[in-house]
């Protein structure tokens, strides 16, 4: 669903849908990309929320995902210790704080959670947060990580030299 539709608001087109009761997931594409807006998306029933531009192979997986009918319900929040991520409001605390992350944050934050204890190397969150075209020799997982350290704290994503960076758990 693109919220900018010629004859219409998509919010209020996704507002209808869930009003009625309909279960149809919902992947919103829009060129929106405020917090505001996916916050807003989300809590109104969007089951996902990609900015625009996006990878469409990114885009397939996130419907083929959304599409099994037989999958358990995803749980809409990933933890480790005081550490949280709500995926449907796209919020993240830190012990009991709430922390204010920009969407690329929020993806790295996500892949850690997701793989909680794993070493993840700076190729694996390169394909994962910025996808399988980034420049393998950009420094930007570090600076991010950096970002990620100082809004989370220092102590929760550890670097395992030579190999990579792991979530505490």
């Amino acid at each position: 669903l693109d919220l900018g539709l010629p004859d219409g608001d998509g919010f209020a087109v996704l507002r209808r849908l869930r009003e009625t009761g309909s279960p149809l997931p919902v992947v919103v594409l829009t060129a929106r990309d405020g917090v505001s807006d996916t916050v807003t998306g989300l809590e109104i029933g969007a089951d996902d929320y990609m900015t625009k531009p996006f990878r469409f192979e990114e885009l397939l997986a996130r419907v083929r995902l959304r599409m099994r009918g037989d999958r358990a319900a995803e749980t809409g929040v990933l933890a480790v210790g005081d550490l949280s991520l709500d995926l449907r409001t796209r919020r993240a605390t830190a012990g009991g704080t709430t922390v204010d992350l920009t969407a690329r944050e929020f993806a790295l934050l996500e892949v850690f959670l997701r793989h909680t204890g794993q070493v993840l190397s700076r190729q694996q969150l390169l394909s994962h947060v910025w996808g399988y075209d980034h420049d393998p020799g950009s420094n930007v997982v570090d600076v991010f990580i950096r970002s990620l350290r100082k809004k989370i704290g220092a102590d929760r994503i550890r670097t395992v030299r030579g190999m990579g960076y792991r979530l505490a758990d």
